[in-house]
């Protein structure tokens, strides 16, 4: 049915009543006349002052008696309703009275003819009051004073006309403080436009609030079996019972929370309100103004009402609008979700009881079908061993999957496009990774410096035993999905399911640049964490500092290298003083956050004798970096110098291996500073630029060295 034929019935619904209406206030019109008197009619300024004769018939006037309801005129204007007309669905939905209703056709009928605010102004005796107040109304529709006083109930804060805003009143702005009866009465817009068959959204929630379509089924979305099977069952039992329901979903953004509440929707045949709590109005009561438009709106549909982002109104509890928002729901009947990423139950003093649903990250399987699913939706296929690797290794969402996808298809096109020339323009799994990095990278840039890996093995000079246990890392973190997932190792362990490493030797001996090859092994980024920044003096904070680094990590497809683990982990002594027990404190702080970590992190440490056994427990892999011989500086030197670099004739690498006996970070500075020497040269590298830079380190170093050329 289009928007017209809409409008039209709804106004065809509403005919019936309003001309009852019109038939009540000709009737009171005659009414009127007798009791205001002929001449009331012609008066130019009636209702701006009061005569002697007025004054003598207000006395002579019963207190409290209505004065224009005809006798005999049947009441109420709102009956016989169809039983699917809009009045009757508005009078079930919020538990009307018949007399409500009679008000509420009252109020809104100057919103339909503006005629009826002059035929208000009449018979109110003044020309100035052109809406109708509650005086009005009650002169219209009661039968004696008793009944006037016993209607104001009708209004109380506490009826429906009023709990659920459908009716306002509103003060005489030319009046301090008027009584209740020379407040007018104002129809709520949003229920205006209902009557009026007008659907859209209500201007008021559009900041925040939007209509989601439910589509799909519960069984074509990547979640568990569990919660495949329980949400139906529950949703099922409500809707057959008309019972309320209150669920809290609990998972990161784009696990498919709101996925879930839209087949849950469909399940039970209603729309899908969804609000996004983070963008709700932030004062109180602009807060509760909107809160009572959203549920409001919520009955009218009888849709279910789906809370994203309650982590905001967590966050602060000063702020009071999550206790504002759990009062609001209390009296709800409909089906309510909350989202938030962090676990939540209401306390104790909420009756609202509220079902945990929580979201665990995706398994190895269900992002590979997710992974593949969404290739295939773009027309993409991927090699069997590439989809195990990227669905192995990046933790993703099935929302940050789609958004990879896409990514990958742009950074593609414009591969094709910067080559000016045809070329294939599917994703490669280096585009695939960098656009699932994309997803992720953004939560650790204000706690770390992201560190872009560029070293690969070929760049890297250490003993066979210490590559191999680098590379014997790189493969248990490409095959934790078969030993965790396939294997079922995750069920036999609570915690300890990430890669915990620790790397120490002398500084220069590679072991930041082992962290940077495993990271570009394995595409992931690098994160750069220094202990010594994150430890304080203050009691507590190295802890949070802790906290926020894990936290952020645990969401961040990202290898995390800790440097100067010497700040922190120092050996864990006998406790003398609150010094020594707070120190401990901290050190205990980092064997927990490291154990629930399930990500790739690296320590770095100049001393392994300061890393107590607690600790050394701990780790999955500890790789010494000795200090390089002879013959494994001579590699160094080799490896250094990139293809187009102009090397002399004259540089012996023999020589230099065996006559500078420094660190690979050494030599990497020696290299780079003899390539500054030969460019202001403006010749090739050679041995004295070679020598020059040397004895410029050892200098540095604060040792004596002396030239062997």
């Amino acid at each position: 049915m289009d928007e017209c034929n809409v409008l039209s019935t709804a106004l065809q619904e509403l005919l019936p009543a309003l001309q009852r209406l019109d038939s009540l206030l000709q009737a009171a019109v005659g009414v009127a006349q007798a009791t205001y008197g002929a001449e009331a009619a012609t008066d130019p300024y009636r209702g701006l002052y009061v005569g002697q004769p007025e004054v003598e018939r207000l006395l002579a006037r019963q207190p409290g008696a209505p004065v224009l309801q005809p006798v005999g005129f049947d009441l109420p204007l709102s009956e016989p309703l169809d039983g699917q007309s809009r009045l009757q669905h508005l009078k079930t939905t919020f538990q009307l009275s018949s007399f409500d209703l009679d008000l509420v056709l009252v109020a809104l009928a100057p919103e339909l003819d503006l005629r009826y605010e002059r035929l208000y102004a009449y018979l109110q005796d003044d020309v100035t009051r052109r809406r109708p107040s509650v005086d009005l109304a009650f002169n219209l529709l009661c039968s004696a004073a008793a009944d006037k006083l016993t209607r104001r109930a009708h209004l109380a804060a506490t009826a429906p006309l009023r709990r659920y805003g459908l009716l306002s009143l509103l003060a005489d702005p030319q009046q301090l403080q008027p009584p209740l009866l020379a407040h007018y009465l104002k129809l709520d817009g949003q229920i205006v436009a209902f009557l009026l068959g007008q659907e859209s959204l209500d201007a008021r929630l559009l900041p925040f609030c939007d209509w989601v379509e439910p589509t799909g089924s519960l069984d074509e979305l990547p979640v568990g079996a569990e919660l495949r099977q329980a949400l139906p069952v529950l949703a099922s039992q409500a809707g057959q019972t008309r019972q309320p329901l209150r669920l809290y979903f609990q998972g990161l953004g784009g696990v498919g929370k709101r996925s879930v509440a839209a087949a849950l929707a469909g399940l039970l045949k209603a729309p899908l309100l969804v609000a996004d709590l983070a963008r709700a109005p932030t004062a109180a009561p602009e807060f509760e103004a909107a809160l009572t438009v959203l549920l409001r709106t919520a009955l009218l549909h009888e849709a279910v009402l789906y809370g994203d982002g309650l982590d905001t109104l967590l966050s602060d509890e000063r702020d009071g609008r999550c206790r504002l928002l759990l009062d609001r729901l209390d009296p709800h009947r409909g089906m309510v979700i909350l989202a938030g990423a962090q676990p939540w139950k209401p306390g104790s003093g909420q009756t609202s009881d509220f079902f945990p649903v929580p979201f665990p990250a995706l398994d190895f399987s269900q992002r590979r079908t997710c992974l593949e699913s969404s290739l295939a939706t773009a027309g993409l296929t991927l090699a069997a061993a590439e989809l195990d690797a990227l669905a192995g290794q990046m933790r993703l969402t099935p929302g940050q999957i789609t958004a990879t996808v896409a990514g990958a298809i742009d950074q593609a096109r414009w591969r094709v496009a910067a080559q000016s020339a045809a070329g294939n323009s599917q994703p490669t799994i280096a585009e695939l990774f960098a656009a699932a990095r994309a997803q992720t990278d953004h939560h650790l840039l204000n706690l770390a410096r992201k560190i872009t890996p560029k070293y690969t093995w070929d760049d890297i000079v250490l003993p066979a035993d210490q590559l191999a246990q680098i590379q014997e890392i790189c493969r248990q973190a490409q095959n934790q999905h078969i030993v965790y997932g396939q294997w079922g190792f995750a069920r036999k362990l609570a915690l300890g399911k990430g890669l915990n490493m620790l790397f120490s030797g002398s500084p220069g001996t590679g072991k930041t640049m082992a962290a940077d090859v495993i990271a570009n092994a394995l595409y992931l980024d690098l994160y750069k964490i220094d202990l010594s920044q994150v430890v304080s003096k203050y009691i507590g904070e190295t802890e949070k500092n802790l906290d926020r680094i894990f936290t952020a990590a645990q969401n961040t497809n990202a290898i995390l290298f800790f440097d100067e683990a010497d700040a922190l982990f120092g050996k864990r002594s006998e406790v003398k003083d609150a010094h020594d027990r707070y120190a401990n404190i901290e050190v205990g702080y980092l064997l927990q956050k490291m154990e629930e970590f399930e990500g790739v992190a690296i320590l770095a440490t100049n001393l392994r004798s300061h890393i107590d056994e607690a600790f050394v427990r701990r780790m999955h892999a500890i790789v010494e970096f000795p200090f390089p011989d002879e013959v494994h500086r001579r590699r160094i030197w080799e490896a250094l110098f990139p293809r187009e670099a102009p090397l002399g004739e004259d540089v012996d690498f023999d020589l230099l291996a065996r006559e500078i006996k420094l660190a690979g970070g050494n030599i990497k500075n020696i290299g780079l500073t003899a390539a500054f020497y030969a460019a202001s040269d403006g010749g090739a590298i050679r041995m004295p630029h070679l020598m020059r830079a040397a004895r410029r380190e050892h200098q540095k170093l604060g040792r004596t060295w002396q030239n062997v050329q």
